[in-house]
C-alpha cells in the first residue's frame, strides 16, 4: 500500500489571520516569534519522540518500529516486542535466542498507554503582553515565553505511529492509534465547529481506519469508515487537490468493496462519483499529470463494471477515452516518477480492448 500523507502536515502553515508562524530548523528547540516581545517555545518530549522525525526509543517495538502495542516478552531472553510482531518469529530477532514462550508485560504496556495519553497534551492559555492571562510563562530577559498548545502535534504523532505499524502489518496497533486521533479531532470539532482544517484531518484519518478494517477482513466496518470520510470531505472546498484526491480515493474504495460483494450497480455508482470529482479537478487544474492519471484510473474502473454488466459499448468508450488521455500526457522532468504508473494503467487499458477485439474475431469465425 502507498504510504498515506499525514493529514496534520498543514499545521505549520500560516494561520487564518495571515500571521505566519515561522518555525526554526532546530526541531524541538524551535522558538516562534509572534510579536516583538513574546516568544512561544515548543515543548520537548523527554523520550525524544517527535512527530516529524524518525525515532526509536525505549518504548518502541524494534520490529514494527512503532510504540509497543500488546507488549510481549520473549522467554528466556526478556526482549520486548508487540505481540503480533514477535508471534511471527521462532527466534528473537534481536539476540537470536530460541523463544521458549511469550509472556504479556501488562506493566510496560500500561506505561506506554500513559505515555501516549499524555504525549503533546501540554495546553496552557496564552498570556497577553500586559501579563493579564491565566497561562504560565517563563522569563527570557525582557521577553515573555509562553509554552505552546501542541494538541495538533499529538495528532501528527499518533498518525506517524499508526503508519509505521500499518506498514509492518500490525493492524490492531495502527487502528488503536488512529481511533485515538479521530477522538481527539471529534473533540476539537465539538469545540470549534466544522472548520476546513479539522474536517480534512478527520476525513483522512477515517479513510486510514477504513484501510485498517479492510486489511482485517471487516468489509462492513471499512465501508462505514470510508462513507464517514466521504461525508466530511464533501463539506470542504473543491479547489484543494489533496482533499479532492482523498475524497475520490475513499469513493473508489467503497466501490471496490461493493464490487467484491457482488453489488455491481452500487460499485458503478461510487466509481462514477469518484470520476466526477476527478473530472472537476482537471477542469480547474488542467495539465496536472497526477490528476489526469487519476481520471484515467476512474474511467477504467467504470468501464470495467460496465463490461461486467454487459454494457460493452459503454465500456469500450471508457477504455478508449482513458487511453487517449494517457497517450497524450506529456510528463515534465519533475513528474518522471509517474511514468511507471502511466505505463501500467495504459497496458491494462489496451489489454481490455485487445480482449474485446479477440472475442469479436472469435464470434465472427465460422
Amino acid at each position: 500500500m502507498t504510504t498515506p500523507v499525514c493529514p496534520f502536515v498543514r499545521a505549520a502553515r500560516p494561520d487564518d489571520t495571515g500571521s505566519a508562524k515561522k518555525v526554526a530548523a532546530s526541531g524541538s528547540e524551535a522558538v516562534r516569534k509572534d510579536s516583538g516581545d513574546t516568544a512561544t517555545v515548543s515543548p520537548k518530549c523527554p523520550f525524544g519522540y517527535d512527530s516529524n522525525n524518525f525515532k526509536l526509543g525505549p518504548l518502541s517495538c524494534m520490529i514494527c518500529q512503532a510504540l509497543l502495542f500488546d507488549s510481549t516478552k520473549c522467554i528466556p531472553c526478556s526482549h520486548l516486542f508487540c505481540k503480533v510482531c514477535i508471534s511471527r518469529f521462532k527466534d528473537c530477532p534481536l539476540c537470536g535466542a530460541d523463544i521458549e514462550k511469550l509472556e504479556a508485560d501488562s506493566n510496560l504496556q500500561s506505561m506506554v498507554d500513559r505515555f501516549i495519553e499524555g504525549h503533546a497534551r501540554i495546553k496552557r492559555a496564552h498570556v497577553d503582553t500586559n501579563g493579564n492571562g491565566a497561562g504560565e510563562q517563563a522569563s527570557n530577559g525582557d521577553n515573555k515565553v509562553i509554552y505552546e498548545d501542541v494538541s495538533l502535534d499529538r495528532g501528527a504523532f499518533l498518525v506517524q505511529q499508526a503508519m509505521r505499524a500499518f506498514r509492518a502489518q500490525n493492524i490492531e496497533s495502527a487502528k488503536c492509534r488512529l481511533n485515538m486521533c479521530a477522538e481527539d479531532i471529534r473533540d476539537q470539532l465539538d469545540k470549534m465547529g466544522n472548520t476546513s482544517e479539522l474536517c480534512s484531518q478527520l476525513g483522512a484519518v477515517l479513510g486510514m481506519l477504513g484501510d485498517c478494517c479492510r486489511a482485517m477482513g471487516d468489509a462492513t466496518a471499512a465501508t462505514n469508515f470510508f462513507e464517514e470520510s466521504v461525508e466530511f470531505l464533501t463539506k470542504l472546498p473543491t479547489d484543494d487537490m489533496e482533499i479532492t484526491h482523498t475524497l475520490s480515493v475513499s469513493l473508489n474504495k467503497i466501490g471496490d468493496l461493493k464490487y467484491y460483494d457482488g453489488d455491481l450497480q452500487a460499485a458503478r455508482s461510487y466509481y462514477f462519483r469518484s470520476l466526477g470529482v476527478r473530472r472537476d479537478v482537471i477542469k480547474n487544474h488542467p495539465g496536472v499529470a497526477s490528476q489526469i492519471l487519476d481520471v484515467a484510473v476512474s474511467l477504467a474502473k467504470v468501464a470495467d463494471v460496465d463490461r461486467t454488466l454487459g454494457k460493452e459499448d459503454l465500456a469500450v468508450d471508457g477504455f478508449q477515452e482513458a487511453i487517449k488521455l494517457l497517450e497524450s500526457l506529456t510528463l515534465k522532468s519533475e513528474e518522471a516518477g509517474l511514468e511507471p504508473r502511466r505505463l501500467s494503467v495504459l497496458e491494462f487499458l489496451k489489454s481490455q480492448l485487445a480482449e474485446k477485439q479477440s472475442k469479436t474475431v472469435s464470434s465472427a469465425s465460422p
